[in-house]
C-alpha cells in the first residue's frame, strides 16, 4: 500500500540530529548534484565525494561547491562513505554495485535515485551480498528536462515527493537514514512496493516522456517541418518540453521497465483510437464530454500534486470518475 508522510521539520520524526559525515555521489548530475547541494545548504553533510565518467563535469561540480573531492573510481568514492547515492542511468548500477561491494563499511547505507525499481533491486540482490540489508531503493519524483551538474539546485526537492521502496531485507536503521535524508531536504515521503512503483511511474512519468519524444520525432520528419518550426504553438512547446531530457537515461528506463511501459502504450493507443473514431464520425458531443472530463481530471492532478500539511486530498468529481470508468 502507498503511504505518504510529510516532513515537519520539527524533529518529531527523528531527523533533528541527522548528519552524514561522508556522502558519496556516484553520478554527479542534476539529481545527485541537487541532493548534495541541498544537504550542504542545510549543513547536514561533512564531505561530499563525487565520481562519474566525465572528468570535466566533476571538475565543474567541484568548482560549483557541489562536491569536495573527485574520486577516480566508484570504489574510491564509496570507500569510507557513510551514505552512497547511486545517481547514474539505471542500467549502469549493477556494475557499480559489483565494484563498490568489497569496500563498503559495515555501517554504510546505499541508496539509488533511479526511475525504475525492479531492475535495480534485481541487480542489488545479485551483486551486493551482505550489504543488501543496507540498500534502500528510492526515487525522487522531481527534476527538469535539463541534465548535468549545471542544472543542479539546492531547492529541487522542496515540496516534491520521494518514493521510498524498502525491501524485505532492508535494515530498519538504513531505511530510517534514507528517509531522514530526504525529509531534511524538504521532500514528502511516499512508501511504495517495487511493482507498484514501476507500474505507477510508467503511467505518470515514462509514458509521457515517450509520447513527447515520439511527437517531436513525428514533427521533425514532416514535410511541413520548416514552416512548423516557425509556427510552434504554446501547447506543442509545453507538451514536448520533456523531449529535451537525457536520451541515455530514458533508453535505460524503457529497457528496465519495458513490460509496464508497453501496457500503458497499448492502453493509450486504445484511447487514441476512440478519439480518432469520434473525430472521424464528427461526434462533437462525445468529444466535448471527453475534453471536459479530461480538463477536470487535469485540475485534480494539479491539486493533488500540491503537498498538503494535513494529509487532506482532493477528491475527483463525479464526471472525472465517469471518465476513469469509461
Amino acid at each position: 500500500m502507498t503511504t505518504s508522510q510529510k516532513s515537519t521539520g520539527d524533529g518529531a520524526d527523528g531527523t533533528a540530529d541527522f548528519n552524514i559525515p561522508v556522502l558519496s555521489v556516484i553520478g554527479v548530475g542534476m539529481i545527485g548534484g541537487s541532493l548534495a547541494l541541498s544537504l550542504k545548504k542545510r549543513r547536514l553533510v561533512g564531505q561530499v565525494i563525487g565520481y562519474g565518467r566525465n572528468h570535466e563535469n566533476l571538475e565543474r561540480a567541484r568548482e560549483l561547491g557541489i562536491i569536495d573531492e573527485i574520486a577516480t573510481s566508484a570504489s574510491g568514492a564509496a570507500q569510507g562513505a557513510d551514505m552512497v547515492v547511486l545517481a547514474t542511468p539505471v542500467c549502469a548500477m549493477g556494475e557499480i554495485m559489483d565494484e563498490i561491494r568489497p569496500v563498503l563499511s559495515a555501517g554504510a547505507v546505499v541508496t539509488d535515485v533511479g526511475s525504475v525499481k525492479q531492475g535495480v533491486v534485481d541487480e542489488a540482490r545479485a551483486r551486493l551480498g551482505a550489504s543488501l540489508r543496507r540498500f534502500v531503493p528510492a526515487h525522487p519524483v522531481a527534476g527538469k528536462e535539463k541534465s548535468g551538474v549545471d542544472a543542479a539546485t539546492s531547492d529541487l526537492y522542496e515540496q516534491h515527493r520521494v518514493a521510498l521502496v524498502p525491501l524485505e531485507e532492508s535494515d530498519a536503521d538504513a531505511v530510517g537514514r534514507v528517509e531522514s535524508m530526504w525529509r531534511q531536504v524538504g521532500a514528502d515521503i511516499v512508501r511504495m512496493g517495487v511493482a507498484e512503483h514501476d507500474r505507477v511511474l510508467a503511467m505518470t512519468s515514462h509514458l509521457p516522456h515517450l509520447l513527447a519524444y515520439a511527437m517531436v520525432h513525428y514533427f521533425a520528419a514532416g514535410e511541413d517541418r520548416e514552416k512548423c518550426y516557425e509556427m510552434v504553438a504554446g501547447g506543442f512547446y509545453d507538451f514536448t518540453r520533456i523531449a529535451s531530457s537525457d536520451p541515455v537515461m530514458w533508453r535505460d528506463i524503457c529497457h528496465m521497465n519495458r513490460s509496464a511501459i508497453l501496457d500503458h502504450i497499448r492502453g493509450y493507443r486504445d484511447q487514441l483510437s476512440r478519439v480518432e473514431a469520434m473525430v472521424d464520425d464528427d461526434n462533437y458531443q462525445e468529444l466535448e464530454a471527453l475534453f471536459s472530463a479530461a480538463r477536470e481530471a487535469r485540475a485534480v492532478v494539479a491539486e493533488r500534486r500540491r503537498i498538503r500539511p494535513s494529509g487532506e486530498q482532493a477528491t475527483p468529481k463525479r464526471w472525472v470518475r465517469q471518465l476513469v470508468n469509461r
